[in-house]
């Protein structure tokens, strides 16, 4: 299950601020979206100003981990910094996967800052039709 709400996110915000930008041993969190759409579950990350060689998606089991990093843009030696609230360094997101995807076919894209992953849903766990098997003619008891 998905949390809908989350009272003490401005407060999370607030202490990641103050704590500084992720590092690999201590990536920050990112924002997602989870819904299941036809045949697919849809995982949608925001991860705006990161290039997509920056994104690694690994699947290990039924763990996806997605980290991605988004370093500070080159600037020149006069350049002044008058305000900075974008957040650099590293992003990561674990998510235990049901066993009822096929991780094998995960599709990911990446669009407007934004990773969307689409995984499919496993066979095996479509519903279907069970046929019934038997004879077509009832069977008289002798005795």
């Amino acid at each position: 299950m998905l949390m809908r709400t989350d009272p003490f996110r401005e407060l999370d915000r607030l202490a990641q601020q103050l704590a500084g930008s992720g590092t690999w041993t201590r990536p920050s969190a990112m924002a997602m979206d989870a819904y299941r759409e036809g045949d697919e579950f849809v995982v949608a990350f925001d991860l705006p100003g990161v290039s997509a060689e920056a994104i690694d998606i690994d699947v290990e089991r039924n763990m996806l981990t997605v980290k991605a990093e988004r370093r500070p843009s080159a600037k020149a030696d006069d350049v002044q910094m008058e305000l900075s609230e974008r957040p650099l360094g590293v992003f990561s997101r674990q998510i235990v996967l049901a066993d009822t995807l096929d991780t094998e076919r995960i599709a990911a894209d990446y669009d407007a800052g934004v990773l969307t992953l689409r995984i499919p849903i496993a066979e095996r766990a479509k519903p279907r039709k069970i046929v019934v098997g038997g004879e077509s003619s009832p069977k008289q008891i002798s005795g």
